[in-house]
């Protein structure tokens, strides 16, 4: 049997890592620096260039109502509930219209599953959007919610992506991934697609010649047997259609959700995972750090530990704030953490294309959270 060292220095060498070893690497590895070293190893082979990237977005949740009951979920409310809205188009131009002046070029744009919004009035939403803003890419509905229109509208998932696309869909999140692993989901969710359901939302967009990232929450009920699991899937999938341009993977935050008796991962966990994700996940070129769920300092350790991503400014973001974490960040926090590590900070977008940012006073600052 090989011991740890034999195994990181296998992957170093440009091996791919099996299913078990990495899971002896969750259990077995008790050197987090070597790890990191290891996983920082193989993210300058991908990324032998000078520089380490970040984005700037907006995450705007469209609609908190949602059919689904996450165990995990502090941010959902039913229609009845007297805080649950759906954004008007003013309200969400308002948003875009912040974004473009802070720089941004795109706005991840999510929901929950609303029970009674047909295909159409997602359509007409992404037709309106493209044709007042057709540069600013809609990054838009996590798979759990296209699965759900598909189902609601009894359409077939390939049909329901090729008319989203039309409409004006730029790229699919990976939200909702949470673990792909069906005990997993089964546990956590009620009314939620399953893992192959997840799965083939992923594959059919890539079949279209779409673009997604994906994703892993960690740290609830999961086996570290089933993280691993949870990333083979989407080592296999990228096999088949290579669609995946980035992989984001954060802890479980318990505050004000149905799991909060479940303690916290902490950041030793969170380096661990990243580090063995970047190992496992060979054909999945680019990984985001998490300094959302992380802070600074951690996000920008992450850099040393397989990531070569900040992620995004997050000029708003509303569901992990919700379950009781909130770190906020500027743009020049952003860029001097990336800086600090020896790297130029650029700006890139959703293919991980480097932008020339107009430079803008605005764009030191963060805007405040908020669901208006």
């Amino acid at each position: 049997m090989k011991s740890i060292g034999m195994i990181l220095q296998s992957v170093i060498d440009g091996h791919r890592l099996s299913k078990e070893n990495a899971v002896r690497l969750f259990k077995e590895c008790r050197d987090l620096p070597a790890l990191g070293r290891a996983a920082d190893t193989v993210t300058r082979r991908l990324h032998p260039e000078n520089y380490r990237t970040y984005n700037i977005d907006r995450n705007i949740n469209y609609t908190n109502i949602c059919a689904a009951v996450c165990k995990f979920c502090a941010f959902y409310r039913k229609p009845q509930d007297k805080d649950a809205y759906v954004l008007s188009r003013e309200e969400l131009c308002h948003k875009i219209e912040e974004t473009i002046a802070l720089g941004g070029d795109q706005a991840l744009l999510q929901g929950g599953m609303h029970p009674s919004l047909k295909l159409e009035w997602y359509e007409d939403l992404l037709s309106f959007l493209k044709e007042r803003y057709p540069t600013f890419n809609l990054h838009a509905f996590s798979p759990p919610e296209i699965w759900h229109f598909h189902k609601l509208n009894k359409i077939p998932l390939k049909d329901v992506l090729a008319r989203l696309k039309k409409a004006g869909l730029g790229s699919l999140p990976g939200g909702g991934g949470e673990i792909l692993v069906d005990r997993v989901r089964k546990e956590l969710t009620i009314n939620k697609c399953l893992s192959d359901d997840w799965i083939d939302v992923h594959r059919q967009w890539h079949l279209l010649g779409g673009i997604s990232t994906c994703t892993m929450m960690f740290g609830h009920v999961e086996t570290l047997e089933e993280r691993v699991e949870s990333l083979d899937r989407l080592r296999m999938l990228q096999d088949e259609t290579r669609g995946f341009t980035a992989f984001i993977c954060w802890t479980f935050q318990p505050e004000n959700t149905d799991l909060q008796n479940i303690p916290p991962a902490g950041s030793h966990e969170y380096l661990k995972t990243q580090a063995i994700a970047r190992l496992y996940l060979d054909n999945i070129p680019n990984i985001q750090s998490s300094w959302v769920t992380q802070g600074l300092k951690m996000g920008q350790l992450a850099l040393q530990f397989g990531a070569n991503d900040m992620g995004s400014l997050m000029i708003e973001e509303n569901v992990v704030s919700a379950a009781g974490t909130v770190h906020h960040l500027t743009l020049d926090q952003i860029k001097s953490a990336i800086r600090e590590l020896g790297y130029i900070p650029k700006q890139r977008n959703v293919r991980y294309e480097i932008i020339e940012p107009v430079d803008k006073p605005a764009a030191s600052r963060s805007l405040p959270l908020s669901l208006a």
